[in-house]
């Protein structure tokens, strides 16, 4: 297993341990901050894996089903954790988690309909932002989990500080995930078609939009 891959089997390990930790009440708010801390760890890893596998030419089938396997249960997990304590407040956050699940099951269906005809689906611009942007909006709530804990003046202005640029954030992450749906399915709507054009073809051209996304 090369180094790229190793870093996303990393990340899935982070997120049980990263759940762990924010749930253990029975060291808060200090299991909100180490949960907080794994959080950003795991998304480095992201960060690195993929940039690793292209740069050194380690990019395999393998990596390809790790790699979004660990995005995926990492921001899912991680804003699973802060909707279902209400640091989100209710109804946002169980509509933004809804909005994130069913865009992961529409682009996990557009890639298996795309594998199944020999066509790779190249990740798209407003899917990278939308990773961003949980990268950040996530460990911001998970840290406000525990910061809120605190009381005193500093920490009320502090908290709510936080609280308002983390939600605006937050809010953006929603649209951008919004827009990565109609994205990637208007930008892929060809392997739907019954008559596909040659694969290469096709192919080529994903690539070049790729690359002028970059």
């Amino acid at each position: 297993m090369n180094l790229p891959n190793k870093l996303s089997v990393v990340r899935i390990v982070l997120v049980p341990v990263m759940m762990f930790f924010y749930l253990a009440t029975f060291i808060d708010p200090w299991g909100k901050f180490v949960a907080c801390a794994i959080f950003i760890v795991a998304a480095i890893t992201d960060l690195l894996d993929g940039k690793i596998a292209r740069k050194t030419g380690q990019v395999t089938d393998l990596g390809k089903l790790l790699d979004p396997t660990a995005d995926r249960l990492l921001y899912n997990c991680g804003l699973l954790l802060v909707v279902a304590d209400q640091t989100i407040p209710m109804p946002y956050g169980v509509i933004a988690l809804a909005i994130l699940l069913f865009r992961d099951f529409i682009i996990s269906g557009i890639r298996q309909v795309a594998a199944s005809k020999g066509v790779v689906v190249a990740a798209v611009l407003s899917g990278k932002i939308k990773a961003i942007l949980h990268y950040i909006q996530i460990p911001m709530f998970i840290f406000y989990a525990g910061s809120s804990l605190f009381t005193g003046a500093f920490w009320d202005v502090f908290n709510q500080v936080l609280f308002i640029a983390a939600f605006v954030v937050f809010a953006m992450a929603t649209l951008v995930t919004i827009w990565s749906i109609f994205d990637y399915s208007y930008k892929n709507k060809f392997v739907f078609q019954e008559n596909n054009t040659k694969k290469e073809e096709v192919n080529s051209q994903k690539e070049k939009d790729s690359n002028e996304e970059k």
